[in-house]
This record gives structure tokens, C-alpha cells and sequence, in this order.
């Protein structure tokens, strides 16, 4: 009987053998529906089996929560320090010096940042190997992972995409506008808003590799046979994500141009060259956190007072009033009687707006509550 590993390969095969055209695009979202259960499978057994060891249930704080991922060895614990200046995050020249996650706190432009040092993954992290089981949750619960990788080994990033996608983390991807909802009869009834790019017996095969053969589906916009396995199982997570390249100053000027245009070409998106022993661009990798983010100032103006314009209140886009609320207090929601807003989100000074006002970045904000 063949194992889990081998029904993976020989199906992963099979697809890429496969010539994709109208008439195979049935059969290939169902074995792409069966490949991703069994992976699926591999990851939650590994999981389960992972024991929640030492060092790795790390309570998020701060503004936002960024997790290092890279293999062993390219530098995480140099750059968490460099980064927060922290001291706990045990640096030295070979390999899986972390074996624990170190948190650590940087603050840039009034945000109060969480850093989070993690083991080194290695290939077939998600599925259980090395200590990727125990890291793969908290790389679920950030805000924002950078991917780091160093001059030596930055073509192994893809390989760091491939874990991740495996242990169901989408980087840089918009969540698809899809829904599933399971019936106790009628078949599958299935709904569109504007050009789905499935069409109904792709939809029937797939749904089938996980038994489910009555359902009514809606689907908004354009999405591929991926984003409905994803929203099948509905246990994915969408995070966005950032490279950055290690040890730049190891090598010459041409060797890291060479590595800019490759991984811009790979990934669509330039890396930030840097050296974490040296310092070199981490005022400019702590301004790419920042922005990546999305971090916004909100100046609070209390009732018959002047706006504090010195210490905003730092929040992540998109923010709401509501939100706000929730940030400073738990009951001011509940007490909440309306606000009032200056600056780029209104059509005038001082305007009253209700809990759920979108607010931009630079306005100023004065909530009033119920005694």
C-alpha cells in the first residue's frame, strides 16, 4: 500500500502531466481536490502530534505581530536583535541556534511592534519534519511575515512559499469572495456575481472529493480552481508577506544585483538587501514593517480639550470608529453616543459620524459616551 507521501508525488505528477484545456478541467480540479485533502490530512496529523512544546504559545501584543521565517542559519535571531535590541535571542554561526520562539518589541513612527523569532524551517516543515510542526501555528496567527533569506541560499525562498502554501497560508493574496453552504438535498445550486471562471460540472467535481453533493455555492469575481479548494476546506489564511536578503556585505556589488533581479523576476516584487550584523538598510526594512502593516495615526481630541498631535494612537488599516473603540476601551462601544471628526475621512470639520466611519490616516477623533 502505498504511503501518503507517495499518493501526494503520483498525484502531484498526474496534474502536471496533464495537458489543462476545457475538456480536462473536470477531472483536474478533482484530483487537485483529492492532492489538497490529503495534504491537508498530512498537516492537521502533524499538528495534532506536535504537543504545543516548550516556547511556543506566544501571546500576540503590541500594534501588529511579524513573524522572521527563513531557513536555519540566515540570520533571524542577528536581525530580531538589531531590530528590537533585544538580547535574548541567542545569535551564533551554525545552525537551529533558536529552538524556542523569542519575541521580541520594536518601536517605529509611535507603533509598538511585535517581533517574533522562530526556528529555522526546513523542507517538509509542514508536514511535520524538523520543528516546523510546532512553528507553523504561530506563523498562522501574524500580522505580516518576512521571508528572509541570505546571499548564499536565497533561491531556497521558494521552498520557504511551498511550506507555507502547504500548511494552508496564503501570502500576498486577497481572501476569494466565496461561499459554501451545505444542503441536506437539491444538489449543487450554484450562483455568480459577474464571470466566475468555473463553470458548474467543475464545481460538482471538486465539492465531490469531499463528499459534499448538495450545497448552494455563490461565488463574486473571478477565482480559479485553487481559491474554491481553499474555500472548500475554509481553513486557509491570508497573510501578507515581504522578502528580505541577508548578508549583503559578503559579497560584491554585482552579486547582489544579480540576486535584486532574480527574486524581482521570481516574485514580482524587489527584496530589501541588507546585513543584520552590520546594520546596513534596517532603518529601511523597520520603514517596509511599518508600511506593510498599514498602520494609520488617529490624534484624539477628548471633549472640550485640544488634540494630542505628539502620541497618535496607531492602528492598522482598514480602521473603523468601532475599531478605535475597541482599542481604547471595551465599553466604549456600548456607551458609545457618537463621534466627531477633522481631517481627510469627513467632507467637513468636526463632522458627527456614527460607529461604522471609516477613518484615514491624520484625522483627528473626539468620542463622545453615555455617563
Amino acid at each position: 500500500m502505498a504511503s501518503v507521501e507517495e499518493e501526494i508525488k503520483a498525484l502531484e505528477d498526474e496534474i502536471q502531466n496533464t495537458k489543462y484545456n476545457k475538456a480536462t478541467s473536470h477531472h483536474i480540479g478533482r484530483l487537485k481536490a483529492k492532492l489538497a485533502k490529503l495534504k491537508d490530512e498530512a498537516v492537521m496529523r502533524a499538528m495534532a502530534s506536535a504537543g504545543g512544546g516548550e516556547g511556543y504559545s506566544v501571546k500576540k501584543s503590541g500594534d501588529g505581530t511579524v513573524v522572521l521565517v527563513g531557513f536555519p542559519s540566515v540570520g533571524k535571531s542577528t536581525l530580531l536583535n538589531k531590530l528590537t535590541g533585544n538580547t535574548d535571542s541567542e545569535t551564533a554561526s551554525y545552525a537551529f541556534t533558536t529552538l524556542t520562539v523569542v519575541p521580541g518589541a520594536m518601536e517605529h513612527k509611535g507603533a509598538n511592534i511585535q517581533i517574533l523569532d522562530i526556528p529555522g524551517l526546513i523542507a517538509g516543515a509542514a508536514m511535520g519534519k524538523g520543528r516546523g510542526k510546532e512553528v507553523i501555528a504561530v506563523v498562522r496567527g501574524a500580522d505580516l511575515i518576512l521571508l528572509l533569506g541570505d546571499v548564499y541560499n536565497e533561491k531556497h525562498i521558494n521552498v520557504l512559499i511551498n511550506e507555507l502554501y502547504d500548511a494552508g497560508i496564503r501570502i500576498n493574496k486577497k481572501k476569494p469572495d466565496i461561499t459554501i453552504k451545505k444542503a441536506s438535498n437539491g444538489g449543487i445550486r450554484f450562483n455568480t456575481v459577474g464571470y466566475s471562471g468555473l463553470d458548474l460540472e467543475e464545481i460538482r467535481a471538486i465539492l465531490a472529493e469531499n463528499k459534499i453533493v448538495n450545497a448552494d455555492v455563490l461565488i463574486r469575481g473571478e477565482v480559479t480552481q485553487d481559491d474554491f479548494i481553499d474555500a472548500m476546506f475554509g481553513n486557509r489564511v491570508y497573510v501578507p508577506a515581504f522578502f528580505a536578503i541577508n548578508k549583503v556585505d559578503l559579497v560584491d556589488e554585482q552579486t547582489r544585483r544579480d540576486i535584486v533581479k532574480d527574486v524581482t523576476k521570481r516574485f514580482g516584487r524587489p527584496p530589501i538587501m541588507l546585513s543584520a550584523h552590520s546594520g546596513y538598510n534596517i532603518e529601511k526594512l523597520k520603514d517596509e514593517i511599518y508600511d506593510q502593516l498599514g498602520f494609520i495615526r488617529i490624534y484624539m481630541k477628548p471633549v472640550g480639550g485640544k488634540a494630542d498631535m505628539e502620541e497618535p494612537l496607531i492602528i492598522r488599516e482598514p480602521a473603523t470608529v468601532e475599531d478605535v473603540c475597541n482599542k481604547l476601551h471595551r465599553e466604549f462601544v456600548s456607551k458609545f453616543r457618537y463621534a466627531k471628526v477633522w481631517g481627510p475621512s469627513v467632507k467637513h470639520d468636526a463632522q458627527r459620524v456614527s460607529l461604522p466611519h471609516q477613518l484615514l490616516d491624520g484625522d483627528i477623533l473626539t468620542i463622545v459616551t453615555r455617563a
